[in-house]
């Protein structure tokens, strides 16, 4: 036998041989992103195509004949619109780029007879093709939303590439037009009329071409995304959640945020043997899961193993936002992916809990004061409460929140007083008046989940803004001084992000760098609850529960923390409609798990 090692591939052979298969989506998809910014500067700028890009511009598919300037529009729009599908994996991309890339390519060669322009077509076309397996990813969920995104992002493009076309023909105008009037005939333009706007020569079929061709586009995209065959966003079937509680009966002790997984707004994988699952929620590519996976933890890496190759099939960004550090681990033990700690989740024992003490002097003088204005606590099961009541509950939930903006994903169950949850908890605060408000003496809200059967996990806090400070710490001593009753022993409260790094970060001795990143959540928490829900958890003297998010690459971090924030309700992309055309809804809509922030402050 011979020992030689064997050598690797000589730069020579790995450069002949190519990139590896699944590298070519991201170099296509930046490969026709280039040449799409390339073809809209050869449409744009009169001047670019007598520079010494002259030769470049002048071969890239679509550049040819009397409408070439119109074309290389088209072209490097749809090219661009194309780059992050194919970057994605995506199957319509690549049919798209398919017949694009060999469409300008015979053009070229028919109008222009250009062996060169041919050449650069092929040259993008074959990798696609020899690769053709790479693009499988299947479509994400769709909404009629992204037809109207589109439309508006269109228009105001095609707006600014029409001031830019009229403009740098400046030279060829006759007269000396108006801002408004240039505004004027690219509006017209791009309805195919003829502005007021007026140039020498053939310079007027150049602009009125390009302009016909952009708003061409803005209309086609628009009316496929209206029109293309639904692919709807998963929902949790009844089936679903029928099989998700059984699991949790079973086996829901284990995560206090078990319960949140039956939000109805969650898809859900099983393991092959249907003891485990994790539920998720797609938002702008990223397949978030949140907390851990449900059921046996035996059959978790069945499920997981479910959960990525549900994201590879639609090339989705698999992360997983607030799971424990045993989901943690077999989360990245069972994928390659790595975890980051996010924050702590506030725990309190109900045996160790006591108002007695230094420590809880201020919770204790406040709760006191609070009783003596007159005010009085109920906690009760939301099955034990009357039709009426539960109702006007739900009722004022909704109207004491404190944004417009519904928020809540990972921690919140999106609902409160279904009667599929009626071991679900209710504190509410009560303070006898001579006129009872709207709704009646009620005063406020705290909704509390099951965390197993000794458990229990807060889901909402709401409060009327007209009533005393104090009202959250009120409900939630009550709460925990009616737990035992319910056989209660432990109770999660709020999560804290970047728990450790506050509260390291104020201590004598800590370095610059601790100090800094103190120093930017603080200033992070004049707009988000940072600091002043870590500060209210404390309150209560809980004991920390670590928390992680598991990502792939730390690339994906922003992508995932910008999804983060568009489920949990920080960042709307949508277009609302007035307040006065929402529907009310009688199960009431999305529910936060944190505290409001003036809820907060008023404390």
């Amino acid at each position: 036998m011979s020992d030689k090692v064997p050598r690797r591939p000589s730069r020579v052979r790995r450069t002949l041989r190519g990139p590896r298969p699944e590298a070519v989506p991201a170099l296509v998809g930046r490969a026709c992103a280039v040449v799409g910014l390339l073809d809209i500067a050869a449409g744009v700028f009169p001047r670019f195509r007598h520079s010494r890009m002259h030769a470049m511009a002048e071969v890239l598919p679509g550049s040819f004949g009397p409408f070439a300037a119109a074309l290389s529009l088209s072209v490097g729009v749809l090219l661009l619109l194309l780059a992050h599908g194919l970057k994605r994996r995506k199957r319509r991309a690549w049919r798209a780029a398919v017949v694009l890339l060999p469409a300008g390519a015979a053009a070229e060669f028919v109008y222009r007879h250009s062996v060169i322009g041919v050449i650069i077509s092929l040259a993008l076309l074959a990798p696609l093709l020899m690769h053709r397996r790479e693009f499988a990813a299947l479509p994400d969920p769709r909404s009629r939303w992204r037809a109207l995104t589109n439309f508006v992002l269109m228009s105001a493009g095609s707006l600014g590439l029409g001031m830019i076309i009229v403009t740098v023909h400046g030279h060829r105008m006759v007269g000396d037009p108006s801002v408004a009037d240039r505004l004027t005939h690219v509006v017209y333009g791009l309805f195919g009329f003829e502005g007021p706007v007026d140039y020498q020569g053939s310079t007027s079929w150049t602009v009125a071409f390009s302009l016909g061709a952009l708003g061409w586009l803005t209309a086609v995209t628009t009316v496929y995304l209206a029109f293309r065959p639904e692919h709807p966003a998963a929902r949790l079937t009844e089936e679903d959640e029928s099989r998700l509680r059984a699991l949790l009966a079973k086996h829901g002790g284990r995560d206090s945020l078990g319960h949140f997984a039956l939000r109805r707004d969650k898809a859900v994988v099983f393991s092959p043997s249907g003891k485990a699952a994790v539920t998720y929620r797609v938002v702008s590519g990223v397949m978030l899961a949140s907390g851990d996976p449900i059921g046996d933890v035996e059959a978790w890496p069945g499920a997981i193993e479910r959960f990525m190759d549900e994201a590879k099939a639609h090339s989705w960004t698999p992360a997983v936002m607030g799971c424990s550090e045993t989901g943690g681990e077999v989360w990245t033990r069972e994928t390659g992916l790595d975890a980051l700690e996010l924050g702590d989740e506030a725990v309190v024992d109900v045996a160790d809990f006591s108002l007695a003490g230094r420590a809880m002097r201020n919770v204790r003088q406040m709760v006191k004061r609070i009783e003596r204005a007159g005010y009085e606590t109920r906690v009760r099961r939301v099955r034990d409460l009357g039709d009426t009541e539960m109702e006007r509950i739900r009722r004022a939930a909704e109207d004491w929140r404190g944004t417009d903006t519904e928020r809540g994903f990972s921690m919140a169950l999106g609902r409160i007083g279904d009667p599929a949850d009626g071991d679900c908890l209710i504190a509410t605060a009560h303070k006898q008046e001579d006129e009872p408000g709207e709704y009646g003496d009620l005063k406020a809200i705290l909704h509390f989940v099951p965390w197993g059967e000794d458990g229990a996990s807060l889901d909402l806090m709401r409060r009327d803004r007209s009533a005393d400070p104090g009202m959250n710490e009120l409900l939630i001593v009550a709460a925990l001084q009616a737990a035992p009753k319910f056989g209660i022993t432990r109770v999660s409260l709020n999560f804290a992000m970047f728990r450790s790094a506050l509260a390291r970060g104020e201590k004598i001795g800590a370095g610059p760098v601790l100090r800094a990143w103190r120093g930017l959540l603080v200033f992070l928490s004049r707009w988000f609850q940072i600091e002043s829900l870590y500060k209210f958890n404390a309150k209560f003297q809980p004991r920390w529960e670590p928390r992680f998010v598991v990502y792939r690459a730390s690339a994906d971090l922003p992508r995932i923390g910008f999804a983060a924030m568009q489920a949990e309700g920080f960042v709307d992309l949508a277009l609302p409609l007035p307040r006065f055309l929402r529907r009310r809804t009688a199960t009431g809509r999305a529910c936060d798990h944190s505290v409001a922030e003036r809820d907060v402050r008023a404390a």
